[in-house]
Parts: C-alpha cells; structure tokens; sequence
C-alpha cells in the first residue's frame, strides 16, 4: 500500500486527536515499520489493518465507520494534491467513470508500484449509477468514504447503496442515487 495513504491516515489521526493519541494509536498497533512512513514509499497493507484496529478500540469506534471517515480525509487531500483529475468535471458521476481508465493510469505513472483497487461503472436508466469496487485489501467502507466526499464536492445529495458481490469483500457493488 502506498505511503500517502498511510501519512494521511497519521495526518488525520493527529488533526482529530493530537500528537499523544496518534503516537499510542501507532505504538498500540505493534508495527513492524514502527509508523515511519514516507508518501512514496510503499508499506504492507496489514500496518493499515492494525492501524485501525488499534484506532477502533481506543475511541469505541466501529472499523467501517473509521474507514469511511478516512475515505472522506483522503478525497479532500486528493483534491489538494491533484485537482488536475477534478477540475474538468461538472458532477461525481462522470468523474468516478473516469477513475479506472484514467486517474489509476495517472497514478502508475507516478507510483508505477501501486496496487489499486478496480472500479467498474454503469449508469442505470433510471439515472443511478452502480460500481463494482474490486480489491484483495477488502476496504470498501474506504471507498464509501471516497464516494460520499465526491458528491459532497459537486454539491450533489442522495444515497449510496453498498452490497457484497462475494462473502470475503473483496467485490462489492455500490449503487448510487442522486437526488
């Protein structure tokens, strides 16, 4: 798992929390990179995992609710790091078509190492839109996140319907619904 994700996940935690609480949450997670992380650098997705663990039971916290918490973190930080793959959209539904076949490209450019999640994307007749999230990581209450900061961006309200394809998580269809 690339860096950024880890550096903004730490960025979050000390934002919400402070310095003291992020260091217990990175010491209490027992990680093997000790919590040093660099943007491009590229660490086991299993520090994530224990990361948020940890983070779920020192604040009580269900893991899908923090996951989505974060989502919504790091498309804002997306938004100031690259505002090239926004700026020429004038709704979530045509930039999320564009994610697989052209902000995932950008991204390989850039971390030509980076294991990233597949989306699909359809637009439904009745103007919804549904995504099949594929991923081993099995994160998609993070891409939940990521879906909800989007239409928040655009100014957009609705729903975002969440079912699993497959028992373990590791595809799941999002149906999204605009109001």
């Amino acid at each position: 798992m690339k860096g950024v994700v880890f550096t903004e996940f730490i960025e979050m935690l000390e934002k919400a929390h402070g310095f003291a609480f992020t260091n217990d949450v990175i010491e209490g997670a027992d990680l093997a990179s000790e919590g040093v992380y660099t943007a491009v650098g590229t660490y086991p997705a299993s520090e994530m995992v224990s990361l948020v663990q940890t983070l779920s039971q020192k604040t009580d916290t269900e893991i899908p609710a923090l996951l989505k918490t974060f989502g919504r973190h790091l498309f804002q930080s997306f938004l100031g790091y690259y505002p090239q793959f926004m700026e020429n959209f004038d709704n979530s539904f045509d930039f999320l078509h564009t994610v697989d076949n052209h902000i995932h490209v950008e991204v390989k450019k850039l971390y030509p190492d980076a294991e990233l999640p597949r989306f699909e994307t359809k637009n439904l007749e009745n103007g919804d839109m549904e995504m099949i999230y594929t991923s081993e990581r099995k994160m998609a209450d993070l891409a939940e996140g990521l879906l909800e900061a989007a239409m928040e961006h655009w100014n957009e309200t609705g729903t975002i319907a969440k079912s699993n394809l497959n028992e373990d998580g590791s595809k799941v269809l999002f149906t999204i619904r605009r109001k």
